[in-house]
C-alpha cells in the first residue's frame, strides 16, 4: 500500500512538473514573438454631384515615430518642431474608388463597386499572412446647407509575425 502511494505521488509530481514546464515554455515562445504592423485608409467622398475623390491609400514607406516625438514636461513645454517635409510620405499606393454620389444623387452601384475592391484588398492581405487587428471609421461632414463637403474614412489595421 505504501509503495502504491509513493508511485501515485511520483506520477502526480511528474504530471505537475510537466504542466508547469508547458506553461513556462508557452510563455517564453509567445513573449519572444515579434510582429510587424501595417494599415491602409479608405477615403470615400460624400460630396454631392460626384466632384469629390475616393481612394484607398497605403504607405510604402516606414516612419519611426520617435524621430517626430517630443516630451512635454512642466519645466520644458517647447513645441514639437519636427519638419513636415521629413514626416511626409511620398511613396504610397493609391487605389481609385468611386464616389458615393453622382449628379443624380447617391449611387448604390458605386458603393457596391467600392465594397468589392476593399474586400479584395482585405482578402489579399489575409492570404498574405496578415491578421486584422482593428477597423476604425469616421465621417467628417457638418451636413448643413452651407457645407457641401464631407468624407467617410475607414482605417484597417493589420499585424503578422515577423519571420
Amino acid at each position: 500500500m505504501k509503495k502504491t502511494n509513493i508511485i501515485t505521488l511520483s506520477i502526480a509530481i511528474l504530471a505537475l512538473a510537466g504542466v508547469i514546464l508547458s506553461f513556462t515554455s508557452a510563455q517564453k515562445s509567445s513573449s519572444a514573438d515579434t510582429y510587424e504592423f501595417t494599415s491602409f485608409t479608405v477615403v470615400e467622398s460624400i460630396v454631392p454631384n460626384g466632384i469629390g475623390r475616393s481612394r484607398i491609400i497605403t504607405s510604402l514607406e516606414a516612419r519611426d515615430y520617435k524621430e517626430f516625438t517630443s516630451v512635454q514636461t512642466e519645466d520644458d513645454n517647447t513645441r514639437n518642431k519636427s519638419d513636415r517635409g521629413e514626416i511626409r510620405v511620398k511613396n504610397f499606393e493609391e487605389t481609385k474608388l468611386l464616389n458615393f454620389f453622382n449628379m443624380g444623387g447617391i449611387r448604390f452601384q458605386n458603393i457596391a463597386a467600392n465594397d468589392a475592391i476593399i474586400n479584395n484588398k482585405v482578402s489579399t492581405m489575409l492570404n498574405d499572412g496578415w491578421e486584422i487587428v482593428n477597423i476604425v471609421s469616421g465621417v467628417e461632414s457638418v451636413g448643413a446647407d452651407t457645407d457641401p463637403n464631407g468624407i467617410y474614412i475607414t482605417r484597417f489595421y493589420f499585424k503578422k509575425k515577423k519571420a
